[in-house]
């Protein structure tokens, strides 16, 4: 058992007769970390979250949860998770405090604890004066405001979000996107998937996997994967006057009254080059591809197998 790491996954399989679903993966994530796990429907996400939190057996592989082995010892590795998973796992007969009192219980929790967790996360998502109404009468973005303060009842350290704020209005995914960075800040761990692409680069999240097809082909820190997939150097420039295609080596994106989007070869050279121009420099950026951009790029673009020298980017 590897007590340092919250999370090892070394040669994850898990196959449906002909289907490779989760096709050997491997991955870990220190404590404290908020890693996201990315892909389109099929990619083999929601899989790999059910397999980490003992809700479905791997084919092969083997998978440390809290330093416990999740096929040998899932009564620790529940002790240690909460889940938001892609379905709410809600009873629609029960109100919500009464759904939050029956999940703690399992954890063998006192119902004093409880109260007192499941007001903190109520009011915090704003519908504390909800908490006796009927699971069945309430909207979806209620019902997962309530799954996700039902996870988080018992005080997990290791937290799997599986697309926690679908179904929610902007202002109340903001309060959710806020908290999750909140809750690493006090340390726990959180493995979140989502297809929001601009919620993971404004979490500014420690570790990023993009899976495809059953497989991870892009895994590193933000800032590595988008270096790793960057094919030029692309910069903005701002100038006391525009500058002419003459006068710039480069294809031209955009120009316009002394601004210029420009793709260059050498990103050195261009800077000594405009750098003998008589002329003013009064900005300068050079651009990375978004998350949007790479991931669009593995989605759609070419083959898992030529993406396979992609995987763990140094971070």
């Amino acid at each position: 058992m590897d007590k340092k790491k919250a999370i090892v996954v070394k040669n994850l399989k898990k196959y449906f007769k002909n289907v490779k679903a989760v096709d050997d993966i491997s991955f870990d994530v220190n404590y404290g970390e908020l890693f996201a796990l990315l892909g389109q429907n099929g990619a083999g996400k929601s899989t790999t979250i059910r397999i980490l939190t003992n809700l479905a057996v791997p084919t092969s592989g083997h998978i440390e949860v809290a330093g416990y082995n999740v096929l040998k010892d899932p009564t620790n590795v529940r002790k240690n998770i909460g889940l938001v998973a892609e379905k709410i796992i809600l009873y629609d007969n029960l109100t919500a405090m009464e759904n939050i009192k029956f999940f703690g219980r399992l954890y063998g929790m006192k119902d004093t604890v409880i109260e007192e967790n499941a007001q903190k996360f109520l009011k915090l998502f704003d519908i504390w004066n909800f908490k006796d109404m009927l699971i069945s009468k309430m909207s979806t973005g209620m019902k997962q405001k309530i799954n996700l303060a039902r996870a988080l009842v018992p005080d997990p350290q290791i937290i799997f979000l599986d697309e926690p704020t679908l179904g929610l209005d902007p202002v109340s995914t903001k309060h959710i996107r806020d908290f999750i960075v909140g809750l690493r800040g006090e340390g726990r761990t959180i493995v979140y998937t989502t297809h929001v692409l601009h919620d993971i680069e404004l979490m500014n999240v420690d570790k990023v996997a993009i899976m495809r097809k059953g497989k991870i082909v892009s895994i590193g820190s933000l800032s590595d994967i988008k270096k790793h997939f960057k094919k030029a150097e692309i910069v903005e420039v701002e100038t006391d006057r525009t500058l002419s295609s003459n006068e710039v080596k480069g294809k031209i994106l955009d120009q316009d009254d002394g601004y210029m989007k420009i793709e260059v070869e050498d990103l050195n050279q261009f800077m000594k080059d405009i750098s003998k121009l008589n002329v003013q420099i009064r900005s300068f950026k050079s651009l990375e591809p978004s998350l949007e951009d790479i991931y669009v790029e593995i989605s759609e673009g070419n083959d898992v197998e030529e993406q396979s020298e992609m995987v763990n980017v140094k971070e």
